[in-house]
């Protein structure tokens, strides 16, 4: 028996290209997103977003870790001014962590999350809970609202493939 016999055929590489897929624009007010990969079943979303200038995310909670690769622009944690993440700045964001997210300039990066974001309102009190099947069902009805095409991406599932 080969071992390259439990290996999983495949027709085609699962690629993505932001460029030229699209994004979904102002998922949030001021926030672009480009799904690449959302497992609403593990808990796990990987995108692509830009963030205009002026942009403040409301305070969030992380249930899993983040990978945040910065590749334009700058931004930082309204805790942590001086740290501000630039071009080429890469950040892992421990589950635990709190924070809110701010960009004066406007910028672009490429996140790898698990789990979830709890956000919250001023008081501390849930405003809403995002994970990857809520970026999922938010990209889809922003699309739908506004006329925009869904962006392909990879969609896990019995078989691996894309979401059309």
């Amino acid at each position: 028996m080969s071992i390259f016999q439990s290996i999983k055929h495949q027709d085609a590489l699962l690629t993505i290209n932001t460029k030229r897929d699209g994004e979904i624009k102002n998922a949030l007010p001021g926030v672009h997103v480009s799904p690449c990969y959302l497992d609403a079943d593990n808990g796990v979303w990987v995108i692509y977003a830009r963030f205009d200038a002026g942009t403040l995310l409301p305070r969030h909670f992380h249930t899993g870790v983040v990978h945040f690769f910065t590749t334009a622009g700058s931004w930082n944690y309204v805790e942590y001014p001086d740290d501000v993440q630039t071009a080429g700045s890469y950040l892992f964001e421990p589950a635990g962590s709190i924070h809110t997210f701010s960009s004066e300039q406007g910028t672009e990066g490429f996140m790898v999350i698990e789990g979830a974001n709890i956000n919250l309102n001023d008081d501390d009190s849930l405003m809403f809970i995002m994970d990857a099947g809520w970026i999922e069902r938010t990209l889809h009805a922003v699309a739908q609202q506004t006329g925009q095409n869904m962006p392909r991406y990879i969609k896990p599932g019995a078989e691996v493939t894309y979401n059309k």
